[in-house]
């Protein structure tokens, strides 16, 4: 190259046509047509020769491929055909759920037991509401706001320790301090029988199986009975428990039951095993008291549990391999676990106080305060949406959330009146 010699550039710019907008089959065909048109006489001839099925196939192929109004060889891509813009109206915005953080009402319940490892609550399917207070049981009917009393237990049989609706709501099982488990019809204030299932010991915990007429009761020995409420007979005991029973829960299957106890043990057992002693499954993470058991509604093989005292956890385990999943730390003692009917939610209480937790990120929706003492029992409305929770000492108040109702479209027509917070002695409520 010569020194100082400056290079010529040249910008050359090449078309390049987009073959794939092209139709060549047309383009092949509209040449030959051309030509044959431009020979004249020679090729009028040669179209007399042509069969008449040829020349029927080509117009046949022509309108086929649609070439009869085609007139450009090579062509660009078309335009695209231009949008129709219609109207739709935005979707509606979605309605969350609004969590009252205050109880919507509060009965005053002197004479309540103060005793973590009792259970004195529990909310029938008739929408009936059970309430142990020492000897007596009453009952709160939810759709009448009214309450009767039930039973006053004699003082060498009492107090009541436990009481456990059956799944049609048709008889009330009420536990006893002195071994004995009763059977009440609650429709004639009738006892229909007594089970002595147990042996000079209290009978804190009672559990129906949902698939038959079995009642699980468990004792301040350890023992867990299941007994046939039609025979009174003992159908199974299992015994694996070295503390006080003091929590029980059949899966909503009845095929498995999960028990805890003061010996700070979950067992999980298999209803369908001859072994009385032999246990699915032996959960020893806990170390505090469990009372508190929940079987999920939308996955059948998860067990969320709770422990008292010092431990104040929350685990949740696979009842198929007995791994333990996850676990939060509340702080405080836990007496209940209710799962949400509709939503993967959990509410527990901690201490004097209710805390919802979404799962399984466990973070907390909502803090529910109320309480001045520890709450101790607990229970769930039949249809899901309202909890009962009771405290012993202190407040002794058993006040009521609806912490999963569903959420109520708004009523433009009524006018809004100011929510005014009922107190009312369940004794009153007789009178």
């Amino acid at each position: 190259m010569i020194a100082g010699m400056k290079m010529r550039k040249e910008n050359w710019d090449r078309f390049i046509p987009n073959r794939s907008a092209m139709d060549l089959e047309f383009a092949q065909h509209a040449i030959i047509d051309a030509l044959r048109g431009d020979s004249g006489g020679k090729e009028e001839e040669a179209a007399v020769l042509l069969s008449a099925s040829k020349d029927a196939y080509r117009r046949g192929l022509a309108e086929a491929l649609n070439l009869s109004h085609r007139t450009r060889i090579l062509a660009f891509r078309n335009k695209p055909p231009k949008k129709t813009h219609h109207y739709s109206p935005p979707p509606p915005p979605l309605q969350r759920r609004h969590i009252p953080l205050s109880s919507w009402k509060t009965l005053e319940a002197p004479g309540m037991v103060d005793d973590f490892c009792l259970n004195l609550l529990d909310w029938g399917s008739h929408n009936v509401l059970a309430i142990a207070l020492g000897y007596t049981l009453y009952l709160w009917d939810a759709s009448t706001n009214s309450v009767s009393k039930l039973v006053t237990i004699e003082e060498a049989k009492g107090p009541i320790t436990s009481v456990s609706w059956s799944p049609d709501a048709s008889l009330l099982a009420l536990g006893l301090n002195f071994s004995q488990v009763q059977l009440w019809d609650s429709s004639s204030n009738r006892k229909i029988k007594s089970l002595k299932s147990h042996s000079g010991v209290g009978v804190g915990s009672l559990a129906w199986n949902n698939n038959n007429n079995i009642l699980t009761s468990g004792g301040m020995d350890g023992k867990i009975v299941n007994t046939d409420v039609r025979s009174s007979h003992v159908v199974s005991t299992y015994r694996g428990h070295t503390g006080e029973v003091c929590g029980l829960k059949w899966s909503a299957s009845g095929n498995h039951l999960a028990s805890g106890g003061t010996d700070n043990l979950v067992h999980v057992w298999d209803a369908s095993r001859s072994s009385t002693t032999q246990w699915l499954h032996r959960l020893e993470e806990h170390t505090g008291a469990v009372k508190a058991l929940a079987w999920c509604p939308f996955q059948s093989s998860l067990l969320a549990t709770a422990g008292g005292g010092v431990d104040g956890t929350i685990k949740f385990w696979n009842t198929h391999t007995g791994a333990c999943l996850n676990s939060v730390n509340t702080g405080s003692q836990v007496c209940a676990l209710f799962w949400s009917k509709r939503d993967r939610e959990l509410l527990c209480s901690h201490g004097n106080q209710l805390a919802l937790l979404k799962y399984p990120s466990l973070l907390k929706i909502a803090h529910l305060t109320g309480h001045t003492s520890p709450v101790l029992y607990m229970a769930q409305s039949p249809d899901g949406c309202t909890v009962a929770s009771a405290s012993a000492a202190g407040d002794k108040s058993l006040r009521f959330w609806d912490v999963f109702a569903m959420p109520k479209k708004p009523d433009h027509k009524a006018p809004h009146e100011p929510f005014s917070h009922q107190v009312i002695y369940l004794q009153e409520l007789l009178l």
